[in-house]
């Protein structure tokens, strides 16, 4: 589901950045105030005590965010090619210079930080960037860890992170809305390696287009969303929030949708109680996206542990949904509630704003970052 239309987007996004006369560009990004800006944060709703500032500006087709130990706020894009690093270098929580490290990629969209080096996941492979915080104005050569990922860019672009157990997840998703590709079980999968490229295996099966992941951090198991297919209606099938207790579990791709729908060309094949069904129902064409357990200490106490999710927002659907982010509260492992967080990104049927990622930064702020509008934003609460 999460497909770009690209229709209308330009003045959208112009509208969004050049009515901000506080703009002003410092070296090779810009930090963003004024009455534009203002005007469409002022549009999002949270709950009490939380606010909604701009972190970053000037950072186009903002994807997945990756956050060194330095500080440094790595950034991807799925259309643009790019790569970047963002740098707040006076700590006052807004950026400072955005800097492009790479170009010309084929959707770069995962970004991954360990050891010193920044992993970068394309469409079919892998690259790591050493040393890359002390070069950042001159960034080292990638080293290729794999590239003998499906070339496919049907869901092809790649959220990429560094599990408990020290290897990288990769996911491959299905190169179609719907199909059986039983000659490679990496698609419609999450795959793991070792941070060397080597011992790739498929971890979880049966997943159509998961663009966002993360552990518990009480016992270190994976949880990720996952898109539903389209062209069954506006409400069918529901897209999902997952956990994987192992490897080697299926999500029921492309046989069962949602836990309980089957698919009318595949269902028959396999039964829905074949499969691990979602431990959330997300709602049909919201576009689920990054999530991340929020592991904060700034957020009072009801909301830490949740989950957030970015919803990307609908492409297809006769009346928008998606466009913000939610959260997903637990007892243990079961979903207790699933609650909205940050709306108004949406406003009747136009979208000014779409949420790719979030992110948990030291301080316990939360970031976003919104491809749409090419920006990132910085949620924080204040009793």
């Amino acid at each position: 589901m999460p497909r770009t239309r690209a229709q209308g987007k330009t003045a959208l996004i112009a509208g969004l950045l050049a009515a901000s006369a506080g703009l002003a560009c410092l070296a090779a990004g810009a930090r963003a105030s004024g009455p534009g800006i203002a005007a469409q944060l002022a549009k999002v709703s949270l709950p009490p005590g939380f606010k909604i500032e701009l972190y970053a500006a000037d950072v186009p087709n903002a994807r997945q965010l990756a956050l060194s130990p330095d500080g440094t706020l790595f950034v991807g894009t799925r259309e643009d090619g790019r790569v970047f690093a963002v740098v707040d270098r006076n700590h006052d929580h807004k950026a400072d210079e955005v800097i492009t490290i790479a170009r010309g990629l084929n959707m770069p969209n995962g970004v991954a930080f360990r050891d010193g080096a920044l992993y970068v996941a394309e469409v079919n492979r892998v690259t790591r960037y050493d040393g890359i915080e002390s070069r950042l104005a001159n960034p080292p050569k990638a080293v290729v860890v794999n590239d003998r990922y499906p070339s496919d860019r049907s869901h092809g672009w790649k959220f990429i992170a560094f599990g408990p157990d020290g290897h990288l997840y990769v996911p491959v998703g299905a190169p179609c809305n719907v199909c059986e590709r039983l000659d490679d079980p990496r698609y419609a999968s999450i795959t793991r390696m070792n941070p060397d490229g080597s011992g790739v295996e498929v971890y979880a099966s049966g997943v159509r287009n998961s663009v966002g992941f993360d552990w518990n951090p009480a016992d270190g198991q994976l949880w990720f969303t996952d898109n539903g297919r389209d062209e069954l209606g506006d409400d069918v099938p529901t897209c999902e929030l997952n956990h994987a207790t192992a490897r080697g579990q299926h999500f029921g791709f492309p046989y069962c949708h949602g836990g309980t729908v089957p698919d009318p060309e595949f269902g028959k094949k396999r039964a829905c109680n074949e499969f691990v069904a979602p431990v959330q129902a997300l709602g049909a064409h919201v576009a689920p996206l990054g999530m991340r357990f929020y592991t904060g200490t700034m957020f009072p106490d009801p909301f830490r542990r949740r989950i957030f999710i970015a919803e990307h927002g609908s492409w297809n659907r006769s009346k928008k949904v998606g466009y913000r982010v939610v959260t997903v509260t637990l007892d243990g492992n079961r979903v207790v509630a699933h609650d909205p967080f940050a709306t108004g990104f949406l406003q009747g049927e136009e979208e000014w704003g779409r949420p790719v990622d979030v992110l948990v930064m030291p301080d316990g702020a939360l970031l976003v970052s919104d491809d749409l509008a090419g920006v990132i934003y910085r949620i924080t609460y204040t009793a």
